[in-house]
């Protein structure tokens, strides 16, 4: 084994500057996602649970297929699944089949679940303003805002 560094596929490694940059970028959404989840989690649900719970409640009807859900979180579908299951076994959405997909299956939100939502979301939102929207300027956050939207984009 050598005790000489490797070269980075592209031969450039990061500067000092980037290297502590990157750094706080991690410990940042580290920081945040778990102050946030901590909250959410002290009202009996984590932070999939509401993702799933607040998009299906932006829908009409409360429904959307599993497909898109998993699309929109960004998850595997036998993930969403999976989790669709405890969260089911809880009240909080039902699955149904999907008439247009004979493989696929519907979510929808269950009363429980709109309540359950309308509980939490208040209490949601103080959280992320708490650990997140207030400890920035305006100008942080609109600067911020555009960096993620940006970085959020397929390459």
């Amino acid at each position: 084994m050598s005790t000489k560094k490797e070269s980075a596929p592209d031969g450039k490694w990061l500067t000092p500057d980037e290297e502590r940059d990157w750094r706080a970028y991690l410990r940042m959404v580290t920081a945040v996602q778990a102050r946030t989840a901590h909250d959410l989690a002290a009202l009996g649900l984590s932070e999939p649970d509401y993702e799933v719970l607040s998009t299906l409640s932006e829908r009409t009807d409360g429904t959307s297929t599993l497909h898109e859900q998993a699309t929109k979180m960004g998850w595997s579908r036998s993930r969403l699944s999976r989790h669709a299951s405890r969260m089911e076994a809880r009240d909080l959405i039902r699955r149904a089949p999907d008439p247009a997909d004979g493989r696929g299956c519907l979510l929808a939100l269950t009363p429980t679940g709109r309540q359950t939502l309308r509980e939490a979301a208040p209490h949601h939102v103080a959280s992320v303003r708490r650990h997140f929207v207030d400890r920035l300027t305006p100008e942080e956050l609109t600067a911020l805002g555009h960096i993620a939207r940006k970085l959020s984009k397929d390459q």
